[in-house]
């Protein structure tokens, strides 16, 4: 693992410390990775709604699409309990 290190002001390092301690975190380090984890998390999913909003229009779902979803779903969760009690 690579070390970085930064530079706050005095303010910004005591809500560090404050949130360290009230969520729980071994570290401010924890603290700092789990932001940018979330934040990699928003921009993936603002890469996707991009995509999808500028992708071409699909036919409208309806209950039929999502019955058929619901058996696909099904059809698996009975597959994997098969699989389960074979081994």
């Amino acid at each position: 693992m690579s070390t970085m290190n930064i530079s706050l002001p005095d303010s910004l390092k005591a809500f560090v410390d404050e949130q360290v301690r009230q969520r729980g975190y071994g570290t401010s380090s924890e603290y700092v990775r789990e932001l940018i984890r979330r934040d990699q998390d928003r921009l993936q999913l603002r890469k996707l709604l991009l995509a999808g909003a500028s992708s071409a229009p699909t036919a409208p779902v309806t209950e039929t699409y999502f019955e058929g979803l619901r058996e696909r779903v099904r059809g698996a969760g009975k597959a994997a309990g098969n699989t389960r009690s074979r081994s």
